[in-house]
């Protein structure tokens, strides 16, 4: 933040950021030209801006609040005008207080003395008029009882929710985004003199902020570059805030709530890339296993060993597998040899089986279309049942030969 500059000497105090700056009691008579004050701020305006940096890749605000300070005003704007050493009415009011806390003793104290926290300041008013510049504290503090109006400003980082606000991005998408702020107050004297309530104030801009920041990105910038938009609402509150004496230390953007139904075409649409790109990785892996077996095809035809250890290891897993399987293995050369004459004979076979399977075609067709046979005679058929079981006798006894 940068160092605010008066018309006489001023000192900067301790880092801890309650009192920035220090002025020596202007001379009686002495007028501030707001006038000249505007200059000057404006002549520092282009050194300044080349301090305050955007991110790169964020744009830059349409609308909304400018990203280089204008320290208009600042103390200036409520420096004492012509103050000609407190004659007349408000000096005899400030005797008489005097007086009257002199002649209370010691229950003047009670009302005279005021306890000021460490991380507290205290901005003390006589009869409307700043008092001092510097705020008071920590420790005891002397008021003057019905003259003295003190303002507690708490110095500490506050915490506050930024409500929910409905924004239109960039791309026309309406999202619904929280946002949190942390914020001190740097200067006690600016925040009560320069703004009515700077708690008040800081949580309306951060709400505005938010919205204008927003509606300048698109919705895959919002949700892929969340810590640039914080930073650059960040800048847009700080400088905002300047004159109010208040520093926004961090802002963070909490969650981003899409509509259902763009949730569902979002899912979808990870669904189906998933998809394709499950099966482009399987049809790669099946080329990769093709050819990776015709390879080892080749590499074992080409090895008779190679085939006949393949063969030993089929009958091993077989084995494993069905242990109640009885397997006789044979001689990888006699199945050669058989497979051989098979792919030899297999022609004359086939053309062997195609006559036979015609003449019996043949047979059957004729016997269909054949009259039925006359019945036999009464001395035919004992003739016939006679040879019949004559044949039986012969074809048991050739059985039983066999046998």
């Amino acid at each position: 933040m940068p160092s605010v500059s008066f018309a006489s000497d001023t000192q900067n105090t301790n880092a801890g950021g309650t009192d920035t700056n220090t002025r020596k009691p202007a001379p009686t008579g002495y007028h501030v030209d707001h006038e000249n004050e505007r200059s000057r701020n404006i002549s520092d305006h282009s050194n300044e801006s080349s301090q305050l940096r955007v991110p790169a890749s964020m744009p830059t605000l349409a609308r909304g609040f400018s990203l280089v300070p204008e320290r208009l005003g600042k103390r200036g704007s409520y420096k004492r005008q012509g103050n000609k050493g407190m004659f007349g009415c408000e000096a005899a009011m400030q005797l008489l207080a005097y007086l009257a806390a002199l002649l209370t003793l010691p229950f003047s104290l009670f009302m005279c003395l005021k306890v000021i926290a460490q991380y507290e300041r205290a901005v003390v008013f006589r009869l409307g008029r700043l008092v001092s510049e510097i705020p008071k504290g920590p420790g005891l503090v002397f008021i003057l009882p019905c003259l003295d109006n003190v303002k507690t400003i708490d110095l500490r980082t506050f915490t506050f929710n930024v409500p929910t606000q409905e924004v239109l991005t960039k791309d026309s998408v309406t999202v619904a985004v929280d946002a949190v702020v942390y914020y001190r107050i740097f200067d006690p004297v600016m925040s009560v003199v320069n703004v009515e309530d700077a708690n008040r104030s800081t949580r309306l801009l951060a709400q505005t902020t938010l919205r204008n920041v927003l509606g300048t990105v698109d919705l895959y910038q919002l949700l892929t570059a969340r810590e640039q938009i914080a930073h650059l609402m960040q800048d847009c509150l700080d400088t905002a805030t300047e004159t109010w004496g208040v520093k926004v230390e961090r802002v963070d953007i909490k969650d981003v709530r899409l509509p259902i139904q763009l949730q569902r075409a979002m899912a979808a649409e990870a669904e189906a890339a998933r998809e394709a790109k499950a099966k482009v990785i399987a049809a790669e892996g099946e080329q990769r296993a093709s050819v990776a077996l015709k390879a080892a095809a080749m590499e074992i035809g080409e090895c008779p060993i190679a085939l006949q250890l393949r063969y030993l290891q089929t009958l091993s897993s077989i084995s494993d597998e069905k242990n109640s399987t009885i397997i006789f293995p044979l001689p990888i050369d006699l199945l050669s040899l058989f497979h051989q004459n098979f792919s030899g004979n297999n022609g004359s076979s086939n053309s062997r089986n195609d006559s036979v399977h015609s003449n019996g075609v043949n047979d059957e067709i004729k016997r269909m279309t054949e009259p039925p046979p006359p019945p036999p005679r009464e001395g035919q058929s004992q003739l016939t049942s006679s040879r019949t079981f004559a044949t039986s006798q012969k074809v048991e006894s050739a059985e039983e030969d066999l046998i």
